[in-house]
């Protein structure tokens, strides 16, 4: 397939800014892969779907605040800076973005703050906005950590265009986030409220975790025609033991397997038997799926609606037909679902 086989046009004002005022309220499209029936219902109505003994799968990354705001030595220029991935704890080596990048070379020292508490030295460029920071603090690990949460804010996707607000702490995360390490969350999770997983709890439903740590990879661009040729950037991944042992055993037992959004699908599909077990793992996955595509884990997904033309759209599409999936984000726009990362949801069974 081509990439321009998932162009669509998405209408700005479809595009959520802020969520849902309830998690769980936020709307449910229901999309049946044998049928192509459409459904249009609110998220909480999820539980209607599923039965004793089915299985959720949830990825329980944390984002942590990656953005921060630091000043030039001697100019005083405001920086950007990013934070995509620890390189090395001892040294304090991380992978970074910086905007503008055209002001930031080698040897450049950034300050966070008035006291110095906080400083950023230069060592490597990686890309053409990519610096590799080494940061200067007088304290122990634990503390360079909180110091970085202190300065840091909650990395809201440019395309929302406004400021950072409170409430973005706690909405810009599943609740069941617990390991930290992405730059963006698994928006699909988002929709979970505490009421709605106690509901699925009682009726017999198992929830089980995976860890993959989104970066910023995830939502890049497309930028070749031949989907053959594209690459996606290695994603941290870890599939626990116990998690491999619930979903094999509800393979197994004919139950309905839920992959709780694209990265969580992407990473079960990166580790997984010829005989289609699911096999425990703890590294690095740059899995690219789009159609046609053999999922051998997952017979249902829970996802939001995707930019048009990437990479997380191009999965779902793999997942419930590309047909059927496209179309059914004509009736989205036609009855104007709110889109990406705040938006709403789309089951596919």
């Amino acid at each position: 397939m081509k990439t321009s086989h998932f162009n669509f046009t998405l209408p700005e004002k479809l595009i959520a800014d802020m969520p849902s005022e309830q998690r769980d309220e936020s709307r449910l499209m229901v999309v049946h892969k044998k049928t192509g029936e459409i459904e249009h219902r609110q998220f909480k109505d999820l539980i209607d779907y599923f039965d004793d003994q089915d299985v959720f799968i949830a990825n329980n990354t944390k984002v942590f605040p990656a953005r921060l705001y630091g000043n030039k030595e001697k100019t005083g220029a405001r920086i950007e800076v990013f934070l995509l991935r620890e390189l090395d704890s001892e040294m304090r080596l991380w992978d970074v973005l910086v905007d503008p990048a055209r002001k930031i070379r080698i040897g450049n020292k950034l300050f966070f703050d008035q006291e110095e508490t906080l400083v950023a030295e230069v060592v490597d460029n990686t890309t053409s906005r990519g610096r590799t920071l080494r940061f200067l603090f007088d304290g122990p690990y634990d503390a360079f950590r909180e110091k970085l949460k202190e300065f840091g804010e909650t990395p809201l996707p440019r395309y929302m265009n406004r400021e950072v607000q409170p409430e973005d702490q706690e909405r810009f995360q599943t609740i069941y986030a617990s390991e930290v390490g992405a730059v963006a969350p698994p928006t699909a999770g988002m929709h979970f409220s505490k009421h709605l997983l106690k509901r699925l709890e009682i009726k017999g439903v198992h929830f089980t975790e995976i860890t993959c740590h989104i970066g910023l990879g995830t939502f890049a661009p497309v930028d070749v025609e031949d989907l053959s040729k594209n690459k996606m950037e290695s994603e941290q991944i870890i599939i626990p033991e116990i998690t491999a042992q619930i979903v094999n055993q509800a393979k197994l037992d004919k139950r309905k397997v839920c992959a709780i959004g694209t990265t969580t699908n992407r990473t079960i599909e990166s580790s997984v038997s010829s005989s289609g077990e699911l096999i425990p793992y703890n590294g690095w996955s740059n899995k690219f799926i789009y159609p046609p595509y053999d999922f051998k884990v997952a017979n249902a997904m829970i996802t939001n609606f995707h930019p048009p033309k990437s990479t997380l759209l191009m999965q779902t599409a793999a997942f419930g037909g590309h047909d059927l999936i496209m179309s059914a984000y004509k009736t989205a726009i036609k009855e104007e679902y709110k889109f990406l990362a705040y938006g709403d949801a789309m089951l596919i069974i």
